[in-house]
Parts: structure tokens; sequence; C-alpha cells
């Protein structure tokens, strides 16, 4: 059944170990798509929790139309329910900002009532988000959501809140460092600074990686939805393509550090609480999971 069911999704299926929380087990977790190489067999991952993204083209239906939500509910979550246990539908990875991401919260709320429908009301509903999804992240307490998308991500919110559900993000420190290397120092965008480089009033960062975060807790907190937890599902650091800022002994240094960092502390904002997966790879980047 599980080789069927990841045959099935194709482009749709995002399957993934338990979270890492400060607060719970000390978990790493990795996306499981079908486009990469070096994948473990649907066999042997079908036993995991699972996050499963419908396609970005359904996304508009299911706002739509209730009817549409009920059939892929039906269809790809009803149908193997008791061997597979699902904990997340993703609706969209990165599709806010854009055209697209104006779908999601009704999106997001007819697939929620389709599954209380049929008794998976435990099933969590939620979307991904990059960080061009805020107009301003430096320093944190600046962080602030694009105007674009500040509307869209309130009603997100308020889905989520309702559900008690995660916000989850994608979180790549290697594109702001290799864009403005002037502006971050190396250490600062690879875990390796022993001393503060941000002072944010009363908070100090070491590491980009944390300030990014925190940047949306800021924004999640200034449009009054500070309770719902974030979990980080993109990470990573490319090994080629881009020389000076690529190599596999970067990667190598910014994975193992990020690990020893994250299982050791939250963030600054959240001292206590910290949550994340690891993606197997970015640009060929070396990873945790291989």
């Amino acid at each position: 059944m599980g080789l069927n069911f990841a045959l099935l999704s194709v482009s749709a299926l995002l399957l993934l170990t338990p979270l890492l929380s400060l607060a719970d087990a000390r978990d790493i977790g990795v996306c499981y798509g079908l486009n990469g190489n070096n994948l473990p067999s649907p066999t042997d991952v079908i036993g995991l929790s699972v996050a499963i993204i419908p396609r970005n083209e359904d996304i508009a239906s299911f706002a739509m139309s209730q009817d549409a939500a009920n059939a892929w509910v039906n269809t790809n979550i009803v149908h193997y329910k008791n061997n597979v246990s699902f904990q997340w539908i993703t609706i969209g990875n990165e599709v806010i900002p854009g055209p697209l991401g104006l779908n999601v919260p009704t999106a997001m709320n007819n697939i929620w009532n389709a599954l209380a429908s049929v008794g998976l009301a435990q099933i969590k509903v939620t979307t991904v988000l990059p960080v061009n999804a805020l107009g301003a992240s430096y320093p944190p307490s600046v962080g602030a959501f694009t105007s674009d998308v500040l509307e869209t991500m309130t009603s997100i919110a308020s889905i989520l809140a309702q559900q008690d559900a995660l916000l989850m993000i994608n979180v790549y420190p290697y594109f702001p460092y290799s864009s403005n290397p002037s502006h971050f120092s190396t250490e600062y965008a690879m875990f390796t600074s022993n001393t503060p480089v941000v002072i944010d009033g009363s908070l100090q960062y070491f590491n980009l990686f944390v300030a990014m975060v925190d940047a949306f807790n800021v924004v999640l907190e200034k449009i009054n939805f500070g309770n719902i937890k974030l979990v980080v599902v993109e990470i990573g650091w490319p090994a080629v393509g881009n020389d000076p800022y690529t190599s596999v002994s970067n990667a190598q240094t910014y994975n193992q550090d990020l690990l020893s960092n994250v299982t050791q502390n939250g963030t600054p904002r959240r001292p206590n609480y910290i949550m994340f997966w690891l993606k197997p790879d970015l640009l060929e980047s070396y990873s945790l999971c291989t």
C-alpha cells in the first residue's frame, strides 16, 4: 500500500519525521519529495508522520468549491487513513506572496471543513511561507508582512489559531548572505560567531537563522497572533554553484552548527521553543540526512 500511495502523489507528497522541539522530543525530520536522489524507499518512509501538499493547481478549486475540497480529502486522505499517520495538510509551498496565495485562506478553511466532516479534525491544515512574505526583517523587531499579503496572512493566522496549528516557514540564510555579503558577516551567517552580532533592544542575535525566525515571530505578534508557533520546514546551504559562498565545507559547517544550535536553544523571543525539519538538499547541499 505504501508504494502505491507514494506513487499516487509524485508532485504533491511530503513525508516528514516527527518535529524537533525543545518542549518535546529532539528528533530531526526530512522532507521527502520524489524529485530528489538518494531517497529512502516509500515503504521505509510511510510509517512516519505525514504532511501532504496538494498540487498548486488545485488550490483555486478548493477555494471555489467545498465539494472539490471534500473530493480531494476523500480520495487522498480518507482512503489511506488507517495505514498512514497524517498530521498536516499544507495548502501551498511558497505561493504567498503571489496571486495564487489569495486563495489559500478559503482553501485551507474548506479542506479543514472536509476533514471535520469525516471525523478527521485532528489533522491540521497550514501553509508554508518564504522569507519574502516579509517586507522588513532586520532587525527582527521591525519585522512586518508586505502590504500585499497582510490581509491574507491575517486570515490564515485566524484559521491556524482556531485549529491550534503551526505556521510553516522556509528559512535560508544563504540567500541574504550571498546577495549582500558586505551586510552580513560569514560568522553571523554560518553559526560561528562567539559574540552577538545584532543587538535588538534587550535581545542578542549570534546568527542570521535565528534572527530570521524571530522576524516571523514578530510579524505574528503584530497581527495579534503571537501564540501561533512556527516550524521551519526547509533549511540548508548549497555546496556548489556560487563560489566562494558555496562549498561542501561551508554546507557541512552550517548544517552541523545549525543542528547543535537548535537542539540547545530556542530563539531570543521564544527561548523555550523552536521546531524544524531538515530538507535533504538545496542546490546540491550537504545535509544531515545523507
